[in-house]
């Protein structure tokens, strides 16, 4: 089974100008959506809700709850809006695809997330290049209930619009890559999923917990912003936090002298690396990249 192809930071052929953010904001057109259509995200969500139990964080399953998901029928973006707006201040607008990153960056500052309005095929249940609405909402929106994750999600724009400043988009996008989209976090009752990209894939939720064969590290800001990512297949390592008050603690920040630090340093990891100063968590045996590699 292959892994989810998720690009949400953007279309990486192009940055666009943060202001041109309305212009790939449309209606999400929710009268619009077939039976079939709502019949495919039914059977999604009737899989993976079963699928994340024991195996998601608290804080996705509260969110979860909170916005009172309807497993027959594709979630009302206007609807779900105003739940979030009481409690986080976000809302989620529609979009056709991917978009370039600055205006991506820009609604995530305003506290609009942006999600597809189109929902895969009934073919394409185990595997879609583009994010569509399940792994949109199911996978993101969820967090985005929570107050201390919803602030970050807002940092995270902020600081992307700074980070094309100098140059660094590349190092932001992988931390977006390894937190909100396959982030794993340490809470009381074990290891748990909150990263988006996991939390939409049947396969990928059991692997990333499960596996012997990723790394688990823990997470460090500098680390992770100079470490590769695999966009075609299960990741090979994931970093591991603490709490979300340590992730958004940890990134709240200006991160112009870290982004000079990691240009004189040149450091770059491959995916399936462990470095010396690592605390890490379970040393992968990779045997599943390798075998995919042959």
């Amino acid at each position: 089974m292959k892994a989810e192809k998720v690009q949400d930071s953007g279309n990486p052929t192009g940055h666009g100008k943060p202001e041109d953010w309305p212009k790939y904001i449309g209606d999400q057109g929710w009268e619009n959506y077939t039976s079939e259509e709502h019949g495919v995200w039914k059977t999604l969500f009737e899989r993976q809700k079963e699928i994340v139990k024991g195996r998601a964080c608290k804080e996705y399953l509260d969110g979860i709850a909170a916005l009172e998901m309807d497993q027959t029928q594709i979630p009302n973006f206007e609807e779900a809006s105003k739940i979030l707006k009481a409690k986080t201040g976000w809302e989620v607008v529609a979009v056709k695809g991917l978009i370039p990153d600055l205006p991506f960056f820009q609604l995530l500052a305003e506290r609009k997330f942006p999600a597809g309005n189109f929902i895969r095929k009934p073919d394409q249940m185990d595997y879609i290049e583009e994010p569509d609405v399940f792994h949109d909402f199911f996978g993101h929106v969820p967090l985005l209930a929570n107050p201390i994750f919803a602030d970050y999600m807002e940092a995270y724009g902020k600081g992307g619009l700074k980070a094309h400043e100098h140059g660094t988009i590349t190092n932001l996008a992988r931390l977006y890559w390894y937190t909100v989209e396959f982030g794993l976090i340490q809470q009381d009752d074990g290891m748990r999923i909150y990263g988006a990209g996991i939390l939409s894939s049947p396969g990928e939720t059991k692997f990333a917990v499960e596996s012997n064969s990723p790394n688990r590290i823990g997470f460090d800001l500098k680390r992770v912003m100079q470490t590769n990512y695999r966009v075609d297949d299960y990741q090979q390592s994931y970093f591991v936090i603490d709490s979300f008050d340590q992730l958004f603690s940890e990134t709240y920040a200006d991160f112009s002298k870290l982004y000079e630090e990691i240009k004189q340093d040149k450091t770059e990891y491959a995916p399936e690396d462990i470095a010396g100063s690592d605390n890490v968590f379970t040393k992968g045996t990779q045997e599943y990249a390798k075998s995919k590699d042959k």
